[in-house]
């Protein structure tokens, strides 16, 4: 049996695949909370004696991979399998990134730095076949880091301090490598819409439950747009924004 070109079996073999990087994950996230070597005694110890299982990590991570399977499928030559590749590589540190953040409020230089170094030298095998396509993952990554480095500056002047944590640079101009210049706008983009709309939500409840207000990351909203895009055809995210602000102002201008 086939889907998208790809049978089943392959399929099976990914979702597992997923389940086994997930739990390596879940152990990379405790390593980056307690600020220990991923790859040491601990390591080959605690997974002698069996790690605990995170089974939402593990199952996110399975059903990611066999939806990437599915949109991407596979290619008889190697390098028109990049795209498949290079997002296998990246979901696992995404959901890191929004695992940790979430709860440490921040993303580790150790996370940052791997999703650089990884995109650098998938730059480079795109380079190989399509000069266009590194300089775009370049061009990404500057935009990415430029955007939110351009945020934070403009929140200093204005309010005084940071309005953006020096992580989610970071975060964006290593994910930028990813998506390259379009993509990483859009993600940046729809990130600050989700923001706002949960922030809200969850503001909401917290005055309701009369709960101490506390710093909401932005690390999450980041990883949720850029998996959005990672399926989401190009420029949906800017189609959809224009669409609603030509909406909004013929309904503020009385047109239709």
């Amino acid at each position: 049996m086939y889907f998208n070109d790809v049978h089943i079996i392959l399929y099976l073999i990914i979702a597992v695949i997923g389940f086994i990087i997930g739990k390596f994950i879940a152990w990379c996230n405790e390593c980056f909370s307690e600020e220990k070597k991923i790859f040491s005694k601990d390591f080959f110890k605690a997974n002698k004696e069996g790690l605990e299982n995170n089974y939402i990590l593990m199952c996110l991570t399975a059903i990611l991979y066999v939806a990437l399977l599915y949109k991407f499928g596979i290619k008889s030559e190697l390098y028109k399998n990049l795209d498949l590749i290079k997002f296998l590589i990246l979901t696992p540190m995404l959901l890191s990134a929004f695992f940790v953040d979430l709860k440490h409020r921040i993303i580790p230089n150790r996370l940052n730095l791997t999703i650089f170094e990884t995109g650098l030298i998938l730059t480079f095998l795109y380079g190989i076949n399509n000069i266009n396509i590194a300089k775009d993952m370049l061009l990404g990554m500057l935009t990415g880091a430029g955007i939110f480095i351009g945020i934070t500056l403009l929140g200093g002047l204005i309010a005084g301090k940071e309005a953006m944590g020096l992580g989610d640079v970071k975060f964006m101009g290593a994910v930028g490598l990813f998506f390259g210049v379009g993509t990483t706008a859009e993600i940046s983009l729809l990130a600050f819409f989700i923001a706002a709309i949960l922030s809200i939500l969850i503001l909401a409840i917290r005055a309701i439950k009369k709960e101490k207000d506390e710093y909401i990351p932005f690390g999450p909203f980041l990883v949720l747009a850029s998996i959005f895009c990672m399926f989401a055809p190009t420029n949906t995210v800017f189609l959809a924004f224009f669409g609603f602000c030509k909406m909004l102002s013929n309904k503020l201008l009385g047109i239709g």
